[in-house]
């Protein structure tokens, strides 16, 4: 079978996915002019999130390489439509357009993902109690485990599961207390919250302690 000027079938599919192939990079390049540069409205993503994408776990500023892309935009997305709150991310997410969330979360999801270390964690009672909630969960109170909706590994399932293995103990923490103030709230059905207000303040200790170096 010829397509018009005798392009083939098989040879219009492999142009179609050349072309596919192009976009998908033509638009992880323009996110990482975003994440290095900024944009004439904003300063660049990894002046808090870090050169390549790895956070600052000391100011609490989370990792994003390696982070699904569909978490990404949906986060920003929500910074955007402030469903998510945050001083800094609000006006930051509200100057960028469409186009320009995708290719900066296409960028941070291209860049390699969190992975463990060679040289061991030392194991202490807390990060025993942290690993028993990622796995196990506490069912005594109704609490799944963490690995049951962010997947076995911690790597998260997209579009509402981030990863969480190798996230920095900050964030994690900051965040479950959020949930349980119910200051952030853009979470699929109040999953978060009904998790968050099972946890005493030494469980979430714990389970930030231990997710940011799983093992």
């Amino acid at each position: 079978m010829k397509f018009a000027r005798g392009l083939s079938a098989s040879a219009l599919l492999a142009l179609l996915m050349s072309s596919q192939a192009s976009l998908s990079h033509a638009d992880a390049q323009a996110g990482a002019a975003i994440a290095k540069n900024g944009t004439g409205a904003v300063s660049a993503c990894m002046q808090c999130h870090g050169a390549n994408g790895e956070g600052q776990a000391a100011a609490g500023f989370p990792r994003l390489a390696g982070q699904n892309k569909d978490y990404l935009v949906k986060q920003l997305t929500d910074f955007k439509a402030k469903l998510r709150k945050n001083p800094l991310m609000g006006p930051i997410a509200n100057t960028l357009g469409l186009a320009q969330i995708n290719d900066v979360a296409d960028y941070y999801a291209s860049l390699p993902p969190w992975k463990a270390g060679s040289n061991p964690v030392p194991v202490t009672p807390q990060t025993t109690h942290g690993a028993q909630l990622a796995h196990q969960g506490n069912w005594d109170k109704g609490m799944p485990a963490c690995f049951a909706c962010h997947g076995v590994d911690g790597s998260g399932i997209p579009p509402h599961f981030p990863s969480i293995a190798g996230q920095n103990a900050t964030y994690i923490a900051n965040q479950l207390n959020e949930w349980k103030a119910g200051t952030r709230i853009n979470d699929p059905d109040g999953l978060m919250k009904a998790v968050a207000d099972k946890l005493s303040a030494e469980d979430i200790r714990a389970v930030s302690a231990y997710l940011a170096n799983p093992k």
